[in-house]
C-alpha cells in the first residue's frame, strides 16, 4: 500500500502558506523570506508507517517550491492508495477543492483514499465532511498513531482507534456505527468517538530524516543561528496547555502532556549530530519539559559531550518554576535560544487568556536566562477585544523596556486570531465579537475580533512593537557584535530581511 503525506502548493496570490508545525498561520512572501518549519509529527507518521511495511512518499510541495500542477503531477506518477494532508483554518476551503481534485484521479483502479488532519478539522470535523468528499478525518494531534490505525484498518481489517471520522463507504468495508455526536446534518459519515492521547511516545521509531527530506527545512529558519538545523519535539505539547488562544490546545489539552524518556531524547540528538552533522536544534514542544526531566537532560547533554557540538533551543513558560541554578545548568548544557510567550503587559489580559502568569514574574526570569548567557525571544500579541489604547501602550512600553535593559534578544509581534476550537473563539462567538466566520480571513492580515481600536491602529501597534524594541542602543550593539563570524552575518542578514518583511505584512 502506497501512502503520501503531503503539503500541496496553493494557486493563490496571497503568498506562501505557513502550515506545517505552526500554531498560528501567516502568509509569507516567496523568495529569501520563504522558509518552512519541519513538521515533526507528520515526519514521525511517515517513519512509523514505513517501519510497519507501508511504502511512504513525502511530498511537501511548499518546501520543494513546486507549483500546484507539479505537485499534482507527482501524485499521478506515484499513484498512491492513501493521501494524508495537514491543513489549517485560513486554507481549509482551498483544501476542500484539493480533496475534490484528488478524488477525481484514478490511481489504482479507483480514486485514492484522502485523509485530513490538523487543528481546524479537529475542531470542526463535520464541516469538512459536508464540504468535500474526504474519506477520513483525524482529530487530535497524534497523527502518527492514527494514520497507522487507518492504514492497518484498510489493509488488515483492524479496528479504528478513537478520534477518527470516516465516510460510510462500502468500498472501504466500514460498518455503519452509532454516531458519537449530536446535531450531525448528514448520516453518511460517523466517528469512533473522542480522540485519546494515551499513546506511548517511547514506542515510536527514530524519525527517518532522509525519508522526510529534512534538508529542505535545515538552512533557512529564523530560529537557527547555525545551519544546518533540525527540529525535535520531545513533548506533546505543552504541560500547561490551557491558554485560551492557542490552536494546539485543540490537538493537545495540557492534562494529556507526555514526553519521551530522557535517554530517547538524547539518542535522537546524537543521531542528528553524527548522521546529519546538525549544528543547532529547535525543540518545538509547546513548553519544554521541566523539573527532574530537564535537569537529567542537561546533565546527559554534558556527559555525552553534545553541549560542545550543538546549540539547543526550546519554548518555555515564565511560570515554569525554573530557578537561577536551572538556567545556569541549561547554559552549560548548550542551550542558546528560549522562546517565551509574553502576549500582553496587562494582567487582566493574561488572566482572561488563562496564561497562568503574573507580570511581576517576567523580569526576574529574563534576568536568570541572561545570566546564563541564553537569548530570550518574546512573543507579543495585540487585538484583544477588551484592550484599549492605554493597554496596548503598556505592552509596547514593557517590551521596549526589556530590550533597553538587554533582557530580550528578539521578538515576534502578531495580531491575535480566535481559531475555531479554542476557548477564545467560543468567548467571541457568545459575546458577538467575531467580525466574520469566513475562514479565508483568519490569516492575521486583519483583526478578526471586534475591538475598541481601529484596525489601522492595531497594525501600527505591531509595527511599533518591532520598531521600539529593535531600535535601542543595546540591541544595535548586540547585533553588531554578531557580525564577527560567518554564521552571525548570515543570521543577522536573515533577521533583517524578516524584520522588513514583518513591517510589510502589517502595513
Amino acid at each position: 500500500m502506497k501512502i503520501v503525506i503531503g503539503y500541496p502548493p496553493l494557486n493563490t496570490k496571497k503568498g506562501v502558506p505557513q502550515i506545517s508545525q505552526n500554531r498560528q498561520f501567516q502568509w509569507t512572501t516567496s523568495g529569501p523570506l520563504s522558509y518552512f518549519i519541519y513538521p515533526v509529527i507528520p515526519a514521525s507518521a511517515a517513519t512509523l508507517l514505513q517501519k510497519n511495511g507501508y511504502e511512504v512518499k513525502w511530498l511537501d510541495g511548499l518546501a520543494e517550491k513546486w507549483t500546484y500542477e507539479k505537485w499534482l503531477a507527482e501524485i499521478k506518477k506515484i499513484k498512491p492508495d492513501i493521501i494524508a494532508l495537514e491543513s489549517k483554518t485560513p486554507v481549509i476551503k482551498e483544501y476542500w477543492k484539493i480533496v475534490r481534485d484528488l478524488k477525481s484521479l484514478v490511481t489504482n483502479c479507483q480514486p485514492p483514499i484522502t485523509i485530513l488532519m490538523g487543528d481546524h478539522v479537529t475542531a470542526l470535523p463535520e464541516e469538512s465532511m459536508e464540504n468535500c468528499p474526504v474519506d477520513f478525518i483525524i482529530t487530535g494531534g497524534d497523527y502518527d498513531f492514527l494514520l497507522l490505525s487507518i492504514a492497518n484498518h484498510l489493509s488488515k481489517g483492524e479496528k479504528l482507534d478513537p478520534g477518527i471520522w470516516y465516510r460510510q463507504n462500502e468500498k472501504l468495508k466500514i460498518k455503519k456505527e452509532k454516531l458519537q455526536r449530536k446535531n450531525i446534518k448528514s448520516v453518511n459519515y460517523s466517528s469512533t468517538g473522542k480522540f485519546q492521547l494515551n499513546h506511548d511516545l517511547n514506542s515510536l521509531p527514530m524519525i527517518d530524516r532522509e525519508l522526510t527530506r529534512w534538508e529542505l527545512y535545515a538552512y533557512k529558519n529564523s530560529n537557527f543561528y547555525r545551519a544546518p538545523g533540525a527540529y525535535t519535539m520531545f513533548g506533546r505539547d505543552c504541560w500547561w496547555g490551557k491558554c485560551t488562544f492557542c490552536s494546539w490546545t485543540t490537538l493537545f489539552p495540557g492534562a494529556c502532556f507526555r514526553s519521551v524518556k530522557v535517554e530517547k531524547a538524547l539518542d535522537e540528538i546524537g543521531e542528528l549530530i553524527e548522521k546529519y552533522q546538525v549544528r543547532e536544534i529547535m525543540d518545538d514542544s509547546g513548553s519544554f519539559p521541566v523539573g527532574d526531566w530537564l535537569r537529567e537532560f542537561c546533565l546527559g547533554m554534558i556527559k555525552r559531550g553534545y553541549h560542545k557540538k550543538i546549540r539547543f533551543n526550546c519554548n518555555q513558560r515564565f511560570n515554569s518554576g525554573l530557578k537561577e541554578e536551572d538556567y545556569r545548568l541549561m547554559g552549560k548544557a548548550g542551550f542558546r535560544f528560549i522562546l517565551y510567550g509574553l502576549e500582553s503587559a496587562n494582567q487582566r489580559t493574561l488572566d482572561k487568556i488563562n496564561k497562568n502568569l503574573k507580570i511581576g514574574q517576567i523580569e526576574q526570569v529574563l534576568k536568570h536566562a541572561k545570566k546564563a548567557d541564553l537569548m530570550p525571544h518574546l512573543t507579543v500579541m495585540v487585538g484583544y477585544p477588551w484592550e484599549n489604547r492605554h493597554d496596548i501602550e503598556k505592552t509596547l512600553a514593557l517590551a521596549s523596556d526589556f530590550f533597553k535593559k538587554g533582557l530580550a534578544d528578539s521578538l515576534q509581534a502578531t495580531v491575535v486570531i480566535p481559531y475555531p476550537g479554542t476557548p477564545l473563539f467560543e468567548y467571541c462567538r457568545k459575546n458577538n465579537l467575531l467580525k466574520t466566520t469566513d475562514w479565508n480571513r483568519y490569516d492575521m492580515r486583519e483583526p478578526i475580533m471586534k475591538t475598541k481600536i481601529e484596525e489601522s491602529d492595531l497594525m501600527a501597534a505591531v509595527r511599533g512593537l518591532y520598531n521600539r524594541s529593535i531600535w535601542t542602543p543595546r540591541f544595535i550593539i548586540n547585533t553588531l557584535s554578531q557580525l564577527r563570524t560567518i554564521d552571525g552575518v548570515k543570521y543577522v542578514g536573515f533577521q533583517a530581511l524578516k524584520y522588513f518583511g514583518k513591517l510589510l505584512e502589517f502595513k
